[in-house]
């Protein structure tokens, strides 16, 4: 497989790293000979097939990643995907603490980007759940039963922006929470605009 020029952005981003520089590098090594394009998508190292996006590299506190997109797709043979939370349908996480670790990966990682890589050529997709498979919480049931422009503007949101929100006001433990994520989020809604838009 030819091996995949580097892109400039990615030296850039490189270069400004505060942790995780030697783990980075390594995992770049290894994904600039598989042959995908190399790019830079929210802020990080992304490898792509024909536009089509295959691995990315991250970096946490604890931990560097590389995040397969259609990672619950593939079989996965070493036992090393992780779902990063509950709420990822699709990605998968392969997680290293350190350089050596890397290092003693090298060919099941070239393995499992080459599997990756054979998903997106093979068209396969996800069956992600739909949003009607999320649970509404009561308060923002409560909030959309009583006022019909929010129910009419969150209903023209796309089903993934429904599913943040969704997600968003679900997690904390307290009402009062919930309701004041609600309170924060009502004019991002009515204004037709995403969590994170």
């Amino acid at each position: 497989m030819p091996k995949t020029a580097t892109n400039p952005k990615v030296d850039a981003y490189l270069s400004r790293r505060d942790s995780w520089q030697e783990e980075f590098a390594r995992l770049r090594r290894i994904l600039l000979d598989t042959g995908l394009t190399e790019d830079l998508k929210w802020g990080e190292p992304c490898y792509t097939l024909d536009g089509a996006n295959i691995v990315l590299i991250h970096g946490f506190k604890d931990y560097c990643a590389l995040l397969f997109f259609k990672g619950a797709l593939m079989s996965d043979t070493a036992g090393v995907l992780i779902q990063q939370t509950k709420n990822v349908q699709a990605a998968r996480q392969i997680r290293f603490t350190s350089a050596d670790q890397i290092s003693g990966m090298e060919n099941v990682l070239k393995a499992y980007v080459a599997e990756a890589a054979e998903i997106e050529r093979s068209g396969a997709k996800m069956d992600f759940k739909g949003t009607e498979e999320f649970a509404v919480p009561e308060e923002f049931q409560a909030r959309i039963d009583s006022t019909p422009a929010l129910k009419s503007a969150f209903e023209a949101l796309t089903p993934g922006r429904q599913r943040a929100y969704l997600l968003h006001f679900a997690q904390p433990k307290q009402a009062k929470t919930r309701e004041a994520r609600i309170d924060k989020a009502m004019p991002q809604i009515l204004a037709g605009k995403g969590l994170n838009d």
